[in-house]
């Protein structure tokens, strides 16, 4: 055990840099996984309308996306420890594949929210692959720094969610479009399995104890009995949910109705917001180790995103540079998820990171699902002339909470392998 799994600094570590080969691929597949839970709203109405259905379809469309990422995290917990990711990823690239290509073949509501489904499920393991690979390539300092570049050049895979989608799909229609990016999510699957190696090749993984399923079962009971996990949930159950809340649901709702702006103009927001996340992601790591603590980078950068969703709430009429400024200064404080998933991995021995960190990604799963859903009722519920100080105020409000948690739960400290 060192300090800087107590949080602390710590004595750096050298590190051992992965390929840019395994970037790339870690980079591609978590892409990929974005651009798959965001390509839908592009093209939304159109499909919509052809599958003879309301626009309630894509709320639930999302819905089952999320649903099967979440089933996902125990199985995939299991099969990172047990097979590892390279040979998880790879095998889950199957039903990607045939999710992605199925969106296209619907021929009903139904068969769309089956394919949405088994899109999930091939999802489910991107990111926590990343994270494994991560700890492994990577000594303690840097995996910040290594999974906020992963995450932020993902996030590439919103943007081409974005026009270039709709690009593709007014040259091949929205059913050609999606067979197009089953295609090439089997070429990133087949990229995946060339460039990636489990362990660095002068660092092999240590030995943990050979495990049967059924031990390897009881250990994730364990997970949960980890000290130190519950301030970590607390924090990851809202720390990403609030700020993806105000991105994917009400800024262009709000920037509408409040600003009078254009769909054209609204994207640009949207843009410069996306653009802030990938520049706090950047720098988060940077800045995590010359604070010297993960707790204290956390709760700095978590105390600045309530400042700013409070202001919103306090201040929803605010001149529109102020609101954008706001807004932007949202997404660039929301990089501190990243650096409570590292506190997260510290917590769990070798053998059980798999498991530990998924367990810890129940949590950001179930808050992406949850908060959408509670403010859309709080907004519903109170007086139409309150509703956005309602919703940016539940969101404050969740996220103070979160906080809290995290900062009276009970410190852990990394497990011995």
């Amino acid at each position: 055990m060192s300090p800087r799994d107590l949080g602390g600094a710590g004595p750096r570590q050298p590190a051992t840099r992965p390929s840019a080969r395994i970037f790339a691929a870690l980079a591609l597949v978590t892409g990929a996984s974005q651009f798959h839970r965001a390509a839908l709203g592009v093209v939304g109405p159109e499909l919509a309308a052809d599958l003879g259905a309301g626009a309630g379809l894509l709320g639930a469309a999302n819905g089952a996306f999320f649903a099967a990422l979440l089933l996902m995290q125990i199985p995939v917990g299991l099969a990172l420890d047990r097979i590892g990711p390279r040979l998880t990823v790879a095998a889950l690239a199957l039903p990607c594949t045939i999710g992605a290509i199925g969106q296209g073949l619907a021929d009903s509501a139904e068969a769309f929210l089956a394919a949405r489904f088994l899109l999930g499920i091939g999802c489910g393991a991107s990111f926590m692959a990343s994270v494994v690979l991560s700890a492994r390539w990577y000594a303690g300092p840097g995996l910040t720094t290594s999974l906020a570049r992963v995450f932020a050049t993902s996030q590439l895979g919103i943007l081409l969610a974005g026009a270039p989608f709709a690009l593709a799909a007014e040259w091949l229609g929205w059913r050609g479009a999606y067979a197009a990016s089953g295609l090439l999510t089997l070429g990133l699957a087949a990229l995946w399995w060339v460039w990636v190696r489990d362990d660095p090749p002068d660092r092999p993984a240590p030995p943990g104890p050979a495990e049967t399923l059924a031990q390897a079962l009881r250990g994730q009971f364990s997970v949960w009995r980890t000290p130190g996990l519950l301030p970590v949930l607390a924090m990851h159950l809202v720390g990403y949910a609030a700020m993806a809340t105000v991105i994917a649901v009400w800024a262009g709702p709000y920037l509408a109705e409040v600003h009078g702006m254009a769909p054209e103009t609204r994207g640009t927001v949207l843009f410069i917001m996306g653009l802030a996340l990938v520049a706090g992601l950047l720098v988060v790591g940077p800045i995590e180790r010359r604070i010297g603590s993960r707790p204290r980078t956390v709760a700095g950068f978590a105390a600045l995103s309530v400042l700013m969703l409070t202001a919103l709430a306090l201040w929803p009429s605010a001149p529109l540079p102020v609101a954008v400024a706001l807004l932007s200064a949202l997404c660039l404080c929301s990089c501190y998820p990243v650096v409570v998933v590292t506190q997260g991995r510290a917590l769990f021995p070798d053998h059980q990171v798999g498991r530990g960190v998924t367990t810890v990604n129940l949590a950001q799963t179930l808050g992406s699902a949850a908060l959408p859903a509670m403010t859309g009722w709080v907004v519903g519920f109170v007086n139409p002339a309150w509703a956005w100080n309602a919703a940016f105020g539940t969101l404050a409000a969740c996220l103070a909470l979160g906080l809290a948690g995290y900062l009276s739960g009970r410190r852990g400290t990394r497990r011995p392998d």
